[in-house]
């Protein structure tokens, strides 16, 4: 008996460590495939043309601003923005499945719930930083964060450093764009990931709240065959809860947005700021799809505070990506760092209005 307890605990840390190995290696895998062999062929793509080959995707299918919701505009988005992330939302699904089934809770938590929400926003921002992923691609794996007992200034950090500290857009903001945009995007981006992320957790976890139950995790399985079934499992129950609900939301973003695009042209000066902030925090688009937005715009002479807000709102949070993460972050949470963006896209309005003139 003796004996064969022994044995069990040698087998227990050799099944972690090839847990974690094989979710450092889906981890590399689906990004080297979805997201950083593809940047780096944009970015030499990028800097040969010295100009930006994408398009407006809130008006593919002809949406112009003001047209009613319809099922045609509905669907002609959901296919053109399915298209642009498909590889990005099955990376998701896969990181986020790993962290689930493969890692150690306990190492998940050393590496991102630091003394302090600061410290623990900046571990949660930082860590975003290699996967620069769109708000909504990102949100699966921020759940799964929460979920597993990540704090919430990490799992905010993490939720909003993907797409506001993109690594990417910044390189492909510097290719087409004046400087300004990026230093923007730059230095209002880290404030709400890093400073944003700790004042959320401050509003959502107020004094006396009971912390997230976090379950145990499962024990140790010996062989490929017990560490795939587990990762299957974890997989199917994600694709099931989130992938309809992210599906649905699109498609209501996609019916109404003739009226997202309208509504910028209904209001002037600050307030317009504070209009197109509220737009484009509700509004989804793929990863970089702000720049050939922001471009349009400012062709067509629109103010330096709408653009600086739209470079801020429109990749930091959509209302799909805030459907997925309502009910693990909690309401608090969630509606703390809606705000948190808007109030950062007028900030970005602002910063932007400033260094241009």
């Amino acid at each position: 008996m003796e004996v064969s307890a022994l044995v069990q605990r040698d087998r227990a840390p050799r099944a972690t460590v090839a847990a974690v190995v094989l979710a450092v290696v889906v981890f590399v895998a689906v990004l080297l495939w979805s997201k950083w062999f593809p940047y780096v062929a944009k970015a030499v793509e990028t800097g040969r043309a010295h100009g930006w080959s994408g398009s407006n995707i809130l008006a593919t299918g002809g949406v112009r601003p003001g047209d009613p919701p319809s099922w045609d505009a509905a669907v002609s988005f959901l296919w053109a923005y399915a298209s642009a992330v498909w590889k990005a939302l099955v990376a998701a699904l896969l990181i986020s499945a790993s962290l689930q089934a493969l890692v150690p809770r306990a190492w998940l938590l050393r590496a991102l719930n630091r003394r302090g929400r600061f410290a623990s926003a900046l571990a949660g921002g930082v860590a975003s930083s290699p996967s620069m992923m769109c708000t909504c691609c990102t949100a699966p794996v921020a759940v799964t964060l929460r979920r597993n007992g990540v704090s919430t200034a990490a799992a905010v950090a993490y939720w909003l450093g993907n797409p506001l500290l993109n690594p990417a857009v910044l390189v492909f903001l510097l290719l087409v764009a004046p400087w300004q945009w990026t230093a923007t995007r730059l230095v209002v981006g880290a404030l709400t990931v890093f400073a944003g992320a700790a004042l959320v957790a401050m509003v959502a976890d107020r004094p006396g709240r009971a912390p997230v139950p976090v379950p145990p995790d499962p024990e140790p399985v010996a062989g490929g065959a017990g560490i795939a079934r587990r990762f299957v499992g974890s997989l199917s129950k994600l694709a099931l809860v989130l992938v309809p609900e992210y599906l649905v939301m699109v498609l209501l973003v996609g019916a109404f947005r003739g009226w997202l695009l309208g509504v910028g042209g209904l209001a002037a000066g600050v307030l317009a700021v504070l209009v197109v902030a509220v737009v484009g925090t509700l509004a989804v688009i793929p990863t970089a799809g702000e720049i050939p937005i922001a471009q349009g715009l400012a062709l067509i002479g629109v103010s330096t505070g709408v653009l600086g807000a739209l470079l801020i709102t429109l990749p930091a949070v959509s209302a799909p990506g805030v459907a997925m993460v309502a009910r693990s972050f909690g309401w608090r949470a969630t509606v703390a760092t809606t705000v948190l963006v808007i109030v950062a896209g007028v900030l970005g309005g602002a910063m932007l209005s400033l260094v241009t003139n």
